[in-house]
């Protein structure tokens, strides 16, 4: 073979390599992680405080404090206009005009949010103005993640489709605890605990009952409780009495809900932790169905644990009579 044969065979995979190494790698950072991207200065005053007490606050309903996003902070000397692992990229910084920017990449993906103004004072006035959006925005690309995950591998929808008529996208590994009529409990094993689904519907005339949404919501699920028992004999899983849950309106696959988070306890047993509970008001089934998750990990981190739980919930899909 002479060198012009052997170059005519080495360009088409000169070709595929270049084509290759110009397709950009998905980002891969830890889920509910941020980079903030900021001079010391900055960071180590009251805009690094404000910025903390917006985005490291901690999470409502876990039995032990952990902040909602975890923060590395690079100073912008260094890595300003630097893609790093995190999906999440939040720029501050002290410039001759105030700005305030989102621009999300589809190619990487990453939300990048450049907050810039004159003063100290201008910056921590548009960090107030704008966190509740980048929070927004920040969850739902990480629920998406999280979502995109689990659907490379999931558990077989027949038995959840035909009793309850919905679609519920439950990653393989979670196994079949409890299956009634109404009632379905599935749980997960992790290395220091465990994660639980559970899947029940109630009909709708008996939540119209009481004007005490919260009051309602707690009598439901301890209800239910009966069925998720300990170890030890005459032990059952309760709402939790020392805190009050934190209740909120939302809407699930289009319908009105109730978000409840709180902490679980099993009764006359030392067991506890955090749960998120969703009931659907759905009028085409004249039914309220309730997700809720909880899990039980008393050495690892409940935030991310829960955030899974809850991307598994908000993936429902009712279906349409």
């Amino acid at each position: 073979m002479n060198k012009t044969h052997f170059l005519l065979l080495l360009i088409p995979f000169l070709l595929i390599s270049c084509f290759k190494s110009e397709k950009p790698e998905p980002v891969s950072g830890k889920t509910n992680s941020i980079s903030i991207i900021i001079d010391d200065q900055l960071w180590y005053g009251e805009v690094g405080d404000s910025i903390r007490n917006k985005f490291a606050s901690p999470v409502l309903g876990l039995t032990q404090e952990e902040p909602l996003f975890t923060i590395n902070q690079y100073p912008a000397r260094l890595l300003e206009g630097f893609v790093t692992d995190s999906r999440s990229i939040i720029v501050v910084k002290k410039a001759t005009t105030e700005k305030f920017e989102i621009t999300h990449s589809k190619s990487l993906p990453h939300n990048t949010f450049r907050i810039y103004g004159k003063s100290v004072d201008d910056i921590i006035c548009s960090i107030e103005l704008n966190s509740a959006q980048i929070i927004k925005i920040i969850r739902d690309t990480e629920i998406e993640k999280v979502q995109e995950d689990n659907s490379k591998s999931l558990l077989n929808p027949t038995v959840i489709k035909n009793k309850f008529h919905i679609d519920l996208q439950i990653p393989t590994g979670y196994e079949y605890m409890l299956h009634k009529k109404n009632f379905i409990w599935l749980k997960k094993d992790i290395i220091s605990g465990n994660t639980s689904l559970l899947i029940y519907q109630i009909p709708i005339r008996s939540f119209k009952k009481s004007s005490d949404l919260v009051g309602n919501i707690i009598r439901m699920r301890d209800s239910v409780g009966f069925y998720i028992k300990g170890r030890e004999p005459n032990t059952r899983m309760i709402t939790g009495e020392a805190y009050a849950p934190y209740f909120s309106n939302t809407t699930l696959d289009g319908k009105k809900a109730y978000e409840t988070k709180g902490t679980w306890e099993l009764k006359n047993d030392f067991m506890s932790g955090p749960f998120i509970n969703y009931a659907i008001v759905d009028e085409t089934y004249n039914r309220i169905l309730v997700i809720e998750g909880f899990c039980y990990s008393p050495s690892n981190q409940e935030r991310d644990l829960m955030f899974d739980l809850e991307a598994i919930i908000k993936s429902v899909k009712i279906d349409k009579r």
